[in-house]
């Protein structure tokens, strides 16, 4: 028995796209969560997020619980009322933070003990500390079990190390989180680059039984075909019948690619990172708003779109904002990439649905080469 009702609309190919009921609301998919590090989308307000069409967000497990801590968003009424969200919320597990931003982390058997990277006090995560954060703490909609990311790149064995442990770890999360009607527990392959440990790996998490499962381990430096060489064959070792998440990822070009090879949900702060940098990712690929070419340009970055972001602002007047160091240019370019990648979610879903993905597919790739 499943938390949330998986339903597949239509298929094309391997791609598909459906609904995952939620008792929050639902999520289409193919899905793209904006990342709210720390209980916000970095530069929006979460009406704006909502605006561009965003079903579901993703919290951080391991900035919360360091600030303002886990049990004072408790205290406030949990996540989604602390940030004034009341759709979905997937949260990760924190591991990959643990071990990619902490001064100091140790991983045993028992659990993974870390420096905080903000005042260097102390901490332990363990599979059953990050269930408790998760899911009772924040209450998040979707958790996401307790893994250990092996960098990139990794020898087989040291691969195999990580993938055991998190296969470990994923039945202890399942045995602290219990089966909960309301909240829903995802699995994480692990097995970097390796088709035998990915297919080990996914055997394993089956076994225990999850409500999703999420292909770990990628969009860690391996490369955009190396990471398409793995989603050639890892995706389908996962239940046909249940969500299938790309952790991490990524640029427009890996969502279509990855959505080509059958995963349903993204999550990633290049969006908002990117805008804040003064890059925007368009239909035709991604520009620097602050090139000079851009300085008497009276079009905006998309007159079609329905955000304003994207439909009310020359790109004139947008490189001032950056040249000028004005707060509003970096609000206005998140908010321009979050829509932008809620519409191209929008647009495979229709795709999938008509029966035309490998057109639009070969189409997205062409215009962003020549972007």
């Amino acid at each position: 028995m499943v938390a949330f009702p998986f339903e597949i609309s239509a298929v094309d190919g391997a791609a598909r796209t459906g609904v995952l009921k939620t008792p929050r609301g639902d999520i289409r998919t193919p899905a793209f969560m904006p990342v709210g590090t720390a209980a916000t989308v970095k530069a929006m307000t979460v009406d704006q997020v909502k605006d561009t069409g965003a079903d579901i967000i993703l919290g951080n497990t391991y900035h919360l619980m360091l600030r303002p801590t886990a049990e004072r968003v408790k205290r406030l009424g949990g996540l989604h009322k602390f940030m004034r969200w009341d759709k979905p919320i997937l949260t990760d597990s924190g591991g990959f933070q643990v071990m990619s931003l902490s001064g100091i982390s140790k991983v045993t058997e028992e659990a993974v003990t870390f420096a905080s990277h903000i005042d260097g006090s102390k901490h332990v995560l363990s599979p059953e500390r990050s269930m408790e954060i998760q899911a009772d703490l924040l209450g998040s909609d979707i958790v996401m079990q307790l893994d250990e990311c092996v960098a990139w790149p990794a020898e087989e064995a040291r691969a195999r190390q990580g993938m055991e442990l998190s296969a470990r770890w994923g039945l202890r999360s399942k045995t602290a989180f219990g089966t909960r009607d309301t909240q829903a527990l995802f699995g994480i392959q692990q097995g970097s680059t390796f088709r035998n440990l990915r297919q080990e790996s996914s055997e394993r998490l089956q076994e225990i039984g999850f409500d999703g499962y999420a292909l770990g381990g990628l969009a860690v430096g391996e490369g955009h075909e190396a990471m398409c060489e793995v989603l050639d064959y890892a995706p389908a070792m996962l239940p046909a019948d249940r969500p299938r998440y790309l952790m991490g990822v990524g640029k427009p070009i890996d969502l279509v690619e990855a959505v080509y090879r059958g995963v349903d949900m993204f999550d990633c702060v290049l969006p908002t990172r990117s805008g804040r940098h003064g890059q925007a990712w368009t239909w035709d690929g991604a520009i620097n708003i602050k090139n000079a070419r851009y300085a008497d340009d009276e079009d905006p970055l998309d007159p079609t779109s329905d955000c304003s972001a994207s439909r009310d602002y020359s790109k004139a007047y947008l490189r001032h904002l950056f040249k000028a160091e004005e707060i509003l240019g970096q609000v206005l370019l998140s908010w321009h990439n979050i829509a932008f990648f809620q519409a191209l979610t929008a647009a495979m879903r229709a795709a999938i649905a008509e029966g035309r993905f490998e057109a639009f597919r070969r189409d997205f790739a062409a215009r962003q080469r020549g972007g």
